[in-house]
């Protein structure tokens, strides 16, 4: 029987060791952990993090944070750093934790240089201000830019919130899985993998244009769709995001480069009044710009999803936060590339579209009528398109190894020697379907486009906030609020997540109503391309 006494006696709090144990040993018993878990072991990370390499920026500490303090204990990190992820762990799982240590190698800057090439895409920019003129194109860009920013800063913080050495984020799938569950996980990695692909596509096509089009068609187009596939083979050896960053910021650059030479060039030089009225049946004329477009409504939908998309390449930003040192890091990373996206695109869509209006191309530089001119804008972006293909394929295939390779057939870490054969084998197969992909399908970019609409759109403004109130209605089912008392205030620390939450869905709904609306527009597109018998790229001659 238990006397007055005894139930007056406090119990001690279990020491952090004891508490590493009794988690590592739940999440073993438990086979497959919980959203506690990922939780709890980020925390920990993030201590050690801390005290290793110092804090991250102030904005980023105190949006770190957020959400804190919803566990019912509190975390004091091992000043070694990082032995409390491998504490129950057997030598195997130890080794695994060892070689995703190695990985992470790359700075914010290079994290910069990588979102900004996936990211910049600036000559669509004055076509969407051509489709919806000055005032809707400026609000667009700005509304969009600030989304954009705002989704890829709630990716971050879902990374930071359940990734650890024990318990990885790998990639946007692991997010996916820890926030709505492991079916959402494989639909996702097919997504990301698709996506990729098609963009590896794309861009070979695209390169292959530009060289067909350079050599004035004095080469058989598909032999020029195949020296671009090998170069991005070439391109592909390069396994880590720290070894591409360099390749990176060369592609940023050259994109720079392009937009200030055809400024140049389109001040002193009609519009290309030829392609225009190739591409829009318009004669030459007054160049006409207008604050509000007044085209067909399908049309002006176009120049929103231009926008729209314009932002997208949240794709990869759990990928590139996974390799990088300092994770949290990644906010200043991302936030200068935003800004200077934001820059350039609202910059160059007004001037060029200032100069060309109704004769804007949806590819700004090729808007001016010397050859030479265009031939120059045609060489440097060729370069960087290929540079971003590369970018695309180290991503689709990293989401293939990890989730196929490791997960599913047990195979080799990464960056083992077994890894890398397995590694090299993997691109050479990779870029070859990519190729019958996009010689075999008639006007690829429709298809593109349609993958856009189903995937780019989700990945950059859909998951990242729809996963967000994923994340905090678990939270709320983790929290125990204390009981009412009379006299006593109530504890209201987290109660602003609540608006929070439901922001975040309220968002996502939207985004996925724009989706529909691409995915509608883009339907139409794929059915007049086979409508119209358009020919394949197994040929010499160029399909478009």
């Amino acid at each position: 029987m238990r006397t007055d006494l005894e139930t007056t006696v406090p119990t001690a709090a279990p020491k952090k060791s004891e508490k590493i144990e009794a988690a590592s040993s739940n999440a073993s018993v438990r086979g497959r952990p919980r959203l506690e878990d990922y939780v709890f072991f980020a925390e920990v990370q993030r201590a050690s993090d801390k005290i290793q390499h110092g804090p991250g920026s102030k904005i980023a500490d105190k949006l770190h944070k957020i959400g804190c303090g919803l566990l019912p204990v509190a975390i004091e990190p091992n000043p070694l750093g990082g032995e409390e992820q491998t504490t129950g762990l057997t030598d195997h799982e130890v080794e695994k934790v060892q070689a995703w240590r190695a990985l992470r190698q790359a700075s914010w800057a290079g994290a910069f240089y990588l979102c900004t090439t996936d990211i910049l895409g600036p000559f669509n920019a004055p076509y969407a201000f051509r489709q919806n003129g000055y005032i809707p194109g400026t609000l667009l860009y700005v509304f969009m830019g600030t989304m954009a920013f705002y989704c890829g800063g709630l990716l971050w913080w879902l990374y930071i919130k359940l990734d650890s050495d024990r318990f990885p984020v790998k990639s946007y799938s692991d997010i996916t899985e820890r926030t709505a569950g492991r079916p959402m996980r494989v639909l996702v990695t097919w997504l990301v993998f698709i996506h990729m692909i098609v963009n590896v596509a794309t861009t070979s096509l695209s390169a292959a244009q530009s060289l067909y089009q350079l050599a004035k068609g004095n080469i058989c187009f598909v032999v020029a769709v195949i020296i671009w596939i090998i170069v991005g083979c070439i391109l592909n050896q390069i396994r880590t995001l720290k070894r591409y960053s360099w390749l990176a910021s060369s592609a940023i650059w050259l994109n720079i480069l392009v937009i200030l030479l055809s400024v140049g060039f389109i001040a002193h030089s009609e519009p290309n009044y030829a392609a225009a009225k190739a591409s829009y049946g318009i004669s030459a004329g007054p160049v006409i710009k207008t604050a509000f477009a007044s085209y067909p409504f399908y049309e002006r939908i176009n120049g929103v999803m231009n926008i729209v998309h314009a932002y997208g390449g949240a794709t990869i930003f759990p990928q590139i936060i996974a390799e990088m040192r300092q994770p949290m890091d990644f906010l200043k990373a991302f936030s200068v590339a935003q800004a200077l996206i934001f820059t350039i695109y609202v910059f160059y869509g007004l001037y060029v579209y200032s100069f060309q209006g109704q004769y804007t191309l949806a590819v700004a530089y090729q808007g001016v009528s010397r050859y030479s001119w265009q031939t120059v804008g045609n060489v440097l972006s060729l370069i960087s398109t290929v540079i971003a293909g590369g970018l695309y394929g180290n991503i689709g295939l990293k989401i293939f190894y990890q989730n196929v390779v490791e997960r599913f057939l047990h195979g080799p870490s990464l960056l083992t020697r077994k890894g890398r054969f397995a590694w090299s084998a993997l691109v050479i197969i990779f870029w070859w379907v990519g190729f019958v992909i996009g010689a075999a399908i008639p006007q690829v970019q429709t298809l593109s486009g349609m993958v856009g609409a189903v995937t780019n759109m989700h990945f950059t403004y859909s998951f990242p906030t729809g996963f967000t109130f994923l994340y905090l209605v678990q939270l709320d089912a983790t929290t125990d609020d204390e009981a009412y008392s009379p006299g006593k205030a109530s504890r209201r620390s987290h109660r602003w997540l609540q608006v929070l939450k439901w922001f975040n869905f309220i968002i996502c709904l939207a985004a996925l109503a724009t989706a529909g609306l691409g995915i509608y527009g883009s339907g139409l597109s794929i059915a007049s391309a086979f409508d119209s018998s358009a020919a394949t790229s197994f040929g010499c001659a160029a399909p478009v």
